[in-house]
């Protein structure tokens, strides 16, 4: 018997986050079908194997969409019309879990929130990812783990060394962890659904996910104020002057070759909507436009370069990558033209994030309204910050009942309840079985 046999799996997702969540509990029994578009397919067919950017080695294997979607069955369906919801809410009545990467708007858009599948079946575990959480103004905004996990969480910040150019993103990287912690949130609602009979919702983000993983500089942030990575370069060099000219000297000297060659490789990006641009005051942006066609009309916009949409050169997702050198240059003055506050508010609705530091992350908004970090009262430092739980339950949350204890704090209190009397406790510390 498998952990999760008789368990069954609506998965109405696609790309990389959910789809690994659903293929783990498929892994341990679960029965998935996995909906996808009855035109298109799941994206991640056409993304995986090198096609459709430069991620991966070409293949006539689909080794992502194995990876990524083994163990499921495909339910092809338009959840547009009625009839296609219609199908999906039979699925549900008779099911124990539905996930889904759907934007919060496309979710009610398409009937399929945890509200509408609650009261058609109470016993529904409802797992999401979100880009950026549940609250907040960006809510909506489209999110990759490149632009979320990656550059806005602070990742790729504390990945570069000062005055080197920044790590390279791997494609589906916070993704799969963002995966895992749903899968184990679902494992949770289903250990809850046996003592009450009732679902919840999960949900988490993968801006919480990059958080979550940097757990160790994120405390330390929280807990000082300062960016970890920017202390240490202070801390080594303390007030030598003369040491810090000559590192300046030699940052310098290395990021002037550094430019040119990242230049080099961003030029020969095949979508130039999918790569990192630089603002006025020194500032990055990381953009992931993948569905090229749906977002050129708004990149135009937001570049201030309409004209570009009656221009031959760029006319088509073909032409346009033929001409991407050209391309990459104008949109990079473009957006040299503006300091990163100047720009963000044109920012919306499309897939992009600035790279941001820990100090940027502490005052993020969406940060703050999704309650990512939470105050504590502790006994010896009084209200300090520190990190929520990234995985999100509706009706049993994550709860943090105690600080940290003390070295040796309950080791009495143990062994009392273990039966063991005030006279053993005194003849452990006499042979120094305990402290």
């Amino acid at each position: 018997m498998q952990a999760l046999e008789g368990i069954k799996v609506i998965d109405v997702s696609q790309v990389a986050a959910v789809p690994m969540c659903a293929r783990h509990l498929a892994d341990f029994g679960a029965e998935v079908i996995h909906v996808e578009n009855p035109k298109t397919g799941d994206s991640w067919r056409s993304l995986q194997a090198g096609h459709g950017g430069n991620a991966g080695v070409p293949s006539e294997i689909p080794y992502n969409w194995e990876h990524f979607n083994r163990n499921k069955r495909s339910l092809a369906v338009d959840l547009s019309q009625e009839a296609g919801q219609e199908i999906i809410y039979k699925l549900v009545k008779d099911a124990d879990v539905f996930v889904t990467n759907l934007r919060l708007f496309e979710q009610e858009k398409f009937g399929l929130d945890y509200d509408t599948l609650n009261r058609l079946n109470s016993r529904i575990i409802y797992g999401s990812v979100t880009g950026h959480g549940k609250k907040g103004p960006e809510k909506n905004t489209p999110a990759y783990d490149t632009t979320v996990y990656w550059a806005r969480s602070g990742v790729t910040h504390m990945l570069t060394t000062m005055g080197l150019s920044g790590p390279n993103t791997r494609p589906a990287f916070g993704d799969v962890v963002a995966g895992l912690g749903l899968a184990f949130g679902i494992s949770l609602a289903l250990r809850v659904r046996e003592k009450t009979g009732r679902g919840q919702e999960i949900d988490l983000s993968l801006l919480n996910t990059g958080l979550y993983q940097l757990t160790f500089d994120v405390a330390a942030a929280l807990a000082t104020g300062q960016d970890p990575r920017e202390w240490a370069m202070t801390a080594v060099l303390g007030a030598d002057d003369e040491k810090t000219k000559q590192r300046q000297e030699l940052m310098d000297d290395v990021q002037k070759a550094i430019t040119r060659l990242v230049e080099f490789y961003r030029e020969q990006a095949p979508n130039p909507m999918a790569t990192i641009y630089q603002t006025k005051d020194g500032r990055q942006l990381r953009f992931n436009a993948l569905n090229a066609e749906r977002y050129w009309l708004k990149f135009c916009r937001l570049t201030s370069h309409e004209e570009l949409l009656d221009d031959p050169r760029f006319a088509s997702m073909e032409s346009r990558r033929e001409n991407r050198v050209e391309l990459y240059r104008i949109f990079k003055e473009s957006f040299e033209s503006k300091t990163l506050d100047e720009w963000k508010p044109y920012l919306v609705d499309i897939p992009v994030s600035p790279v941001q530091n820990l100090v940027d992350i502490l005052r993020d908004p969406q940060v703050t309204a999704n309650n990512m970090f939470v105050p504590v009262e502790h006994p010896a430092h009084g209200e300090i910050n520190v990190m929520a739980n990234p995985i999100n339950l509706s009706e049993t949350p994550a709860t943090i009942r105690t600080t940290a204890p003390e070295f040796s704090q309950h080791t009495e209190e143990v062994l009392l309840e273990l039966g063991y009397s005030w006279e053993d406790i005194v003849r452990f510390k006499e042979d120094q079985l305990i402290p």
